[in-house]
């Protein structure tokens, strides 16, 4: 990790944190829906209890959480079952105000950058299904995550909501490829593994190179050395929602903001079953 990175996604986080808090604060009727069931104030409220919650599991000292009650479902989460950890976690975080909403996240934001000053960005923190994320990869989910739910938000209304993708660039490099080189813990256990290895190469503008190779239901970070299964060259604005389903595998692909290529092409939606984002 280099310290340009490291600087980039703090500087990222109060500027997306900001253009969404500006976005809740305004919206006229904070109980329309915005995502499945989930109204624009529990969209909103979903993303202040993330950003509360990382202001103690960021120091990774063993602290009580600020929401208690959550340190198991946080343990034993997996891709799977993370919509049950949120139901419990959106009960937990009652607030649905929009101003205050917006308030809180602006609060939360800066006590996040304040605990993470002095800390090294590649310190593994303590993460869902016991994974260890680096403290730069921390920040940088919390910055999908706005860019993320601020699309569903702005969806609803009808508004832009540009997703830069320098930010979901640092999604790939900071989070999940410093997530697979830590400990990806029980994240994917509900998957059925298989023998099979499947390496994917991914590349883009923004990113270094990397292969995620999966085999047994395990992922391993490696460097690309011209043998990967599937080579994938991508817009990180383009595939990030797209692995989160804002954006339809079809329309990535159709738009060219993911291009698939590789010696066995055919093998990435089999990778794509067990790699998955909820």
């Amino acid at each position: 990790m280099t310290v340009e990175q490291w600087e980039s996604v703090r500087a990222a986080l109060p500027d997306v944190g900001g253009r969404f808090a500006d976005l809740v604060a305004s919206v006229p009727d904070a109980r329309a829906r915005s995502l499945g069931e989930w109204s624009i104030a529990e969209t909103a409220s979903h993303v202040g209890m993330i950003a509360l919650m990382y202001t103690a599991m960021i120091r990774g000292d063993g602290g009580p959480l600020p929401l208690p009650g959550l340190e198991e479902p946080i343990d034993s989460a997996s891709v799977d079952t993370i919509s049950r950890m949120n139901a419990l976690a959106l009960e937990l975080y009652p607030e649905r105000d929009p101003v205050r909403l917006a308030e809180r996240l602006r609060a939360d934001i800066a006590e996040v950058l304040l605990v993470s000053a002095d800390l090294d960005p590649e310190k593994p923190v303590w993460w869902l299904g016991g994974s260890r994320v680096p403290v730069a990869g921390v920040l940088a989910h919390l910055v999908n995550e706005m860019l993320l739910h601020g699309l569903d938000i702005a969806r609803a209304l009808g508004r832009p909501w540009p997703v830069p993708a320098r930010y979901e660039a640092m999604f790939l490099e900071l989070f999940l490829f410093g997530m697979v080189r830590n400990d990806m813990g029980s994240l994917l256990d509900d998957a059925t593994p298989s023998p099979r290895r499947i390496a994917v190469e991914f590349r883009s503008a923004y990113t270094k190179p990397g292969v995620l190779a999966l085999q047994h239901g395990r992922l391993r970070f490696e460097e690309p050395d011209g043998t990967a299964d599937v080579r994938l060259r991508f817009d990180p604005a383009v595939l990030v929602p797209m692995m989160f389903g804002r954006i339809s595998k079809a329309r990535a692909v159709l738009t060219g903001g993911v291009r698939i290529s590789g010696r066995r092409p055919w093998l990435l939606p089999e990778f794509l079953r067990t790699v998955r984002m909820p």
